[in-house]
């Protein structure tokens, strides 16, 4: 590759150096991809953390309603008891 001067006499840039550009967009874009990549990734990996802490608090939640169903089912035997007392 030639190397041409692209600045004139006071320093100004006059000239774009055009074969550099399409380098440097690559390398810009690959740069991007790479983050969106990451993105992605950690996205899904909190999609699947979000859906497992849910699918434990269902469970959580069925235990807790069982438990309150037979306390219930307790309390209304006492009481039972208590009346024919």
């Amino acid at each position: 590759m030639t190397r041409r001067d692209s600045r004139d006499s006071d320093g100004k840039v006059y000239t774009v150096r055009y074969e550099a550009v399409n380098a440097m967009l690559l390398n810009e874009f690959l740069k991007e991809h790479r983050k969106v990549q990451e993105l992605e990734a950690t996205v899904a990996r909190q999609q699947k953390d979000f859906q497992a802490a849910t699918a434990q608090q269902e469970k959580d939640i069925q235990a807790l309603t069982a438990s309150l169903k037979e306390q219930v089912s307790q309390i209304k035997k006492v009481s039972d008891q208590l009346e024919v007392s």
